[in-house]
């Protein structure tokens, strides 16, 4: 084929970065209205990168409230 190119490689997997304690100070205020479950979930997807509003939406549609 012309122009074809290698296929793309997967990035490395990047290890999970600590929350910073702004997002730390807002998951508490947060925690209030949202049980255990949902609270672990958005840490963990936090962690890995996903934005907070992500993060809640993401628990929202998999464990509820």
């Amino acid at each position: 084929m012309y122009g074809s190119k290698k296929p793309m490689k997967k990035p490395p997997m990047k290890k999970p970065k600590e929350l910073t304690p702004a997002q730390l100070k807002r998951l508490e205020k947060h925690s209030v209205h949202h049980n255990k479950k949902h609270m672990d979930m958005m840490k963990k997807d936090m962690k890995a990168g996903m934005s907070f509003k992500m993060a809640h939406e993401k628990a929202q549609s998999k464990v509820g409230k």
